[in-house]
């Protein structure tokens, strides 16, 4: 990456408080209209406010072996108005590749119509360079072990998407910042309803993705926890 690139992301991942590998986004059906946060304008590799997210744009990021399959799931999204889960990468304005996770569920509006889709993006880069694998394949044992409904939480998280313990918990806490309810609050609602859910839950992850994005809607406290 160049200095130049690395001083956009540097000042985006500052702007969030340090949790840089999570960003949002809402996509508006009708106008085909995108709004990005400030990281992941980072993550393509723009500084906020630089430029003004499109299908264009967003589609000329792809790696060029992921372009049509993300074109796809994008279309497939407005057609059928269903959530999505895509794990792709994207090319930076300084030509370094970014392994990313997209996860998108239902936009509505105050009547409860279907406008369009909003969700974030995982940059999961740093897991796979740091043997992803390795990280799932000691999750059960941890998982069964732990004793903090946020670790049984966390580890839920890496196991469905494949990341590692910080990670998991960034997307955790941005859950709570972004939803005003606590850390604490949104584990125990996770690891409640992973649970009802049954064991396929790598089968059912577009299920989770829905779990995950509306946890505050049923969780009790309001009162957010920011680490």
């Amino acid at each position: 990456m160049t200095e130049t690139g690395q001083c956009r992301q540097d000042a985006a991942h500052r702007a969030l408080g340090g949790c840089p590998d999570i960003g949002s986004f809402r996509f508006w059906f009708a106008d085909q209209r995108w709004e990005w946060s400030e990281d992941v304008a980072a993550m393509h590799g723009y500084s906020p406010d630089e430029t003004e997210p499109s299908t264009e744009l967003v589609l000329s990021h792809q790696h060029p072996d992921d372009r049509e399959r993300v074109a796809k799931t994008l279309s497939e999204a407005i057609e059928t108005a269903a959530p999505f889960c895509s794990r792709h990468r994207i090319i930076d304005t300084s030509g370094d590749t970014h392994d990313v996770i997209v996860i998108g569920d239902r936009l509505l509006d105050a009547q409860g119509t279907m406008i369009g889709t909003s969700g974030y993006y995982l940059d999961v880069t740093e897991t796979l360079q740091d043997n992803r694998q390795e990280a799932v394949d000691d999750l059960l044992p941890d998982l069964i072990d732990a004793r903090a409904v946020i670790e049984q939480a966390k580890g839920i998280v890496m196991f469905v998407y494949g990341l590692n313990a910080d990670q998991a918990f960034r997307v955790l806490r941005w859950r709570s910042q972004e939803t005003n309810v606590k850390i604490r609050t949104l584990a125990e609602q996770l690891v409640f309803e992973v649970i009802a859910m049954g064991g396929a839950l790598v089968q059912q992850r577009t299920s989770f993705d829905h779990l995950l994005l509306t946890l505050h809607d049923r969780a009790t406290s309001s009162e957010p926890v920011g680490d």
